[in-house]
């Protein structure tokens, strides 16, 4: 049988104490029927409402911390990770209820020497898949996700593109390593993406469990703090960020020609005038971006070497049946 590991569950809060109230008890009744050791931590993203005061009363034995200004969702949830404990690390949104045997299906997967992390399948208020396993596909040079798949052979294990930042069960000594989430990426948006794919290029693993299932308001948060007008630029500079982090030499290039061409321009011609918003907050990141390739290259000389999105495509993903 696989060894239970102990586990730091880091949910990252902002405005969020109605979520914390509705969702808090149905993550302590998972995470006691499990058995193991355990710490929740709370990080509060400067929230106006009484969130900290709420918890306090309520829920004396959450770790809290409180940033002193709103810095978004990766700065967040790296303080957490920061502080955290135990040998696994759940990164869980605030907004999401964990089924009581959430935990039963995952231990076996961290027995494996090579595993990163993984998730469990994530299910809309009308019932239906939101978020589970992605092949690594491409459009072009463009990483684009995929339809949700699984494996048809239920005794392997479905490697997914990426895990969702929403529900992400992984090896804190790896993440650690890793240096958390991106910041460059903030407020929110992709880091959980880069995050793992950053993973991957080491040689490390990222799985989905079917039989792990979670329930999600959807970004019920960040849709109501902001509207799509603000949100869109944001999505989009972090998907060009993205892939120049991760393409490289003259793919990187014939990507970039690829934006213009295929991105950009057709998207002015309809009046989305909200790119040219995106694409100059991306060029203006160009010198984080430069740091965090360099980061990233530096990590992989320190374990097997250089490995493109492409090689973790053919190597675990060409083989795999939708």
């Amino acid at each position: 049988m696989p060894q239970a590991k102990s586990i730091s569950i880091i949910i990252p809060n902002y405005n969020g104490q109605a979520l914390l109230k509705k969702y808090l008890p149905h993550t302590y009744k998972a995470i006691q029927h499990s058995g193991v050791d355990f710490e929740i931590i709370v990080v509060d993203d400067a929230s106006k409402d009484d969130s900290l005061t709420f918890l306090k009363e309520n829920h004396p034995q959450v770790i809290t911390l409180a940033n002193k200004e709103n810095h978004g969702f990766s700065f967040t949830c790296n303080q957490g990770i920061k502080i955290a404990k135990k040998e696994l690390v759940l990164l869980l949104n605030s907004d999401v209820r964990l089924e009581e045997d959430y935990f039963e299906q995952l231990w076996g997967y961290f027995d494996l020497p090579d595993t990163f992390g993984v998730m469990g399948r994530i299910v809309n208020p009308s019932g239906k898949i939101e978020d589970s396993a992605r092949m690594m596909a491409f459009q072009g040079l463009k990483f684009k996700a995929t339809h949700f798949y699984i494996n048809e052979d239920p005794s392997k294990r479905t490697p997914t593109a990426y895990l969702s930042g929403a529900n992400a069960l992984v090896d804190r000594k790896k993440l650690i390593e890793l240096g958390g989430f991106d910041e460059i990426y903030s407020p929110f948006y992709v880091e959980d993406v880069d995050l793992s794919f950053r993973a991957w290029r080491l040689g490390w693993k990222c799985y989905y469990e079917h039989e792990a299932i979670c329930h999600h308001e959807v970004s019920s948060t960040t849709k109501k703090e902001h509207g799509k007008k603000s949100l869109y630029p944001i999505l989009y500079r972090n998907k060009f960020i993205l892939q120049a982090i991760h393409l490289d030499g003259f793919k990187c290039w014939l990507w970039k020609i690829q934006q213009i061409v295929l991105e950009i321009l057709p998207r002015l011609l309809i009046g989305k005038w909200w790119t040219l918003k995106a694409y100059w907050s991306y060029l203006k990141k160009k010198p984080e971006i430069q740091l965090s390739r360099k980061k990233l290259n530096d990590q992989m000389q320190k374990h097997q070497g250089y490995k493109s999105l492409f090689d973790i495509k053919k190597g675990y993903f060409t083989s795999q049946k939708n």
